[in-house]
């Protein structure tokens, strides 16, 4: 790990982190010692980050220098947190994780009025019923819908038919009950969606649909779209 990295790393640890953070726990988190946490801290300060406190008393980032100050109306930020709450509570873990992370980076960036109401937002999300676990890696799908590149993956229907399917991936869709990928599947030639708790054995071939996907999604909606109005 280079130091420009681990530097990043320490300024990312102190967002997350309830303040004060101690040292050791700073150390913890990035896999140094506190030595080097306070040479590093010493650094982001020479930067130009404001970073409170003092070895055996922890540490708390005051201004941070590599994001300026936002500017939110009330509601914005309510909407703010509200949409990074419920990822927290329908996303894959990756997604969770990056929610948390957005979440730190905004109270980062806040006025201190502003980022007292982000953590003590009024709205907040909730789901009691557990969605069902997704069969694939969700982070690789993503990655694939995203490149347009088409996909392979065994697939079990609401009948427990089991098929073996290569589809073009269009977006991913997080619905009340379940996760489902539109696509455009080449065995029925049509347009499919396909719950990911359904999905397994995900693999991706070499071949590329670019630039096809964003006229194809369009396609997709408006078909759902003119079914729904008839």
């Amino acid at each position: 790990m280079t130091r420009t990295h681990r530097l990043f790393q320490l300024m990312q640890a102190l967002r997350d982190c309830p303040p004060p953070a101690t040292a050791r726990d700073l150390a913890q988190a990035l896999e140094v010692t506190p030595r080097t946490i306070y040479r590093d801290i010493d650094a982001l300060r020479g930067l130009g980050a404001v970073i409170d406190g003092a070895a055996g008393f922890g540490y708390t980032l005051i201004e941070d220098a590599a994001m300026p100050p936002l500017s939110f109306s009330n509601d914005e930020l309510e909407a703010l947190v509200l949409g990074l709450r419920e990822v927290g509570q329908v996303g894959d873990p990756a997604l969770v994780q990056a929610a948390q992370s957005a979440l730190s980076k905004l109270r980062a960036r806040l006025p201190a009025a502003q980022a007292h109401r982000l953590q003590h937002a009024v709205l907040t999300a909730r789901r009691f019923a557990p969605l069902p676990e997704p069969g694939i890696d969700v982070t690789i799908l993503r990655q694939a819908t995203w490149d347009e590149r088409t996909i392979r993956f065994d697939y079990c229907d609401a009948q427990a038919r089991d098929t073996r399917r290569s589809v073009d991936p269009l977006s991913i869709v997080y619905m009340q009950a379940s996760h489902c990928l539109l696509a455009f599947c080449h065995l029925r030639k049509d347009f499919r969606a396909f719950r990911l708790d359904r999905m397994r054995g995900l693999e991706i071939i070499e071949a590329s649909f670019r630039p096809r996907r964003v006229p194809m999604l369009r396609e997709y909606w408006a078909q759902m779209q003119a079914k729904v109005a008839s």
